[in-house]
């Protein structure tokens, strides 16, 4: 059974916790630390002989697009995190359907093929925003990966499916929904498929989840930011909420990821979904 790794390329000051601190209009006056992150990722990949999943966002793409054209290069599914990181419960339909279509222009333009896969930032399609589904589909998308089946305060569905699924949508059409990996726990879906959620748990878990998804015949879907592997990153005043929730153990995610992938069969979500 080979499971589903992505990375969601962003930089550090671009994550929703910072969204008080940082506007979308001063983003320009950061530097990148990206680049150096996700050459660190693809290095592991190569050593494990790991080819996996690149969630990338527009604006990365447009100032950077040399990163994109490693990851292609290295033989890596190039698919789209949006533009702007704007969450799609804080968009009009419009201004979603604007996002989703310039950022899949700009990864094409880089790549030369078709994007199949998208991931709300956030994972922000809930029982609210499913119309984005339909605006995916519209746009040639064959896939998603916005859909937490947990309890959150800023998204989720919580009795969603815990496994891959075709949705079929209000306009006849349907698309493949992946979720990250969770633990069914006395009836309560809990988040174990990255984030801060494995940097907080024990590995032992997350390898049991893992095993359990395996052992009824489903992939189980992980994901990452380059930004985790960053212990060094510039450090912002935040609520004790987003301070923990951003940096908890980020200076072990490297060792632990390693560890990771040297346990179990990993490859990219297209080749999990036979695309």
């Amino acid at each position: 059974m080979r499971n589903a790794l992505t990375i969601d390329v962003e930089d550090y000051f671009q994550v929703e916790s910072f969204k008080s601190l940082v506007k979308f209009e001063s983003w320009e006056q950061f530097a990148l630390r990206v680049e150096a992150n996700v050459d660190r990722l693809l290095a592991i990949l190569e050593e494990e002989q790991i080819r996996c999943t690149f969630f990338v966002l527009g604006w990365i793409a447009d100032r950077a697009p040399q990163v994109v054209r490693r990851i292609h290069g290295q033989g890596h599914e190039v698919a789209s995190h949006g533009y702007a990181h704007q969450m799609v419960t804080g968009q009009t339909p419009g201004e979603f359907r604007d996002d989703i279509h310039k950022a899949k222009s700009i990864l094409e333009d880089i790549t030369g093929e078709g994007i199949l896969g998208y991931r709300a930032p956030t994972f922000s399609v809930t029982r609210n925003t499913f119309w984005a589904l339909d605006a995916l589909v519209e746009e040639g998308f064959l896939y998603d990966s916005s859909v937490f089946p947990v309890r959150h305060d800023r998204y989720g569905i919580p009795d969603w499916t815990q496994y891959i699924t075709r949705v079929q949508l209000r306009n006849g059409a349907s698309i493949l929904e992946v979720p990250p990996l969770t633990a069914k726990v006395l009836g309560t879906n809990i988040p174990l498929g990255g984030g801060g959620y494995f940097r907080l748990a024990p590995l032992w878990l997350s390898r049991w989840a893992i095993l359990r998804f395996n052992s009824v015949g489903h992939p189980a879907v992980i994901y990452l930011h380059p930004w985790e592997i960053d212990a060094s990153q510039p450090r912002f005043p935040l609520p004790p909420l987003q301070r923990f929730r951003h940096y908890v153990n980020i200076e072990t995610t490297e060792r632990k990821l390693r560890r990771l992938l040297a346990g179990a069969r990993f490859t990219s979500v297209r080749n999990v979904l036979s695309l």
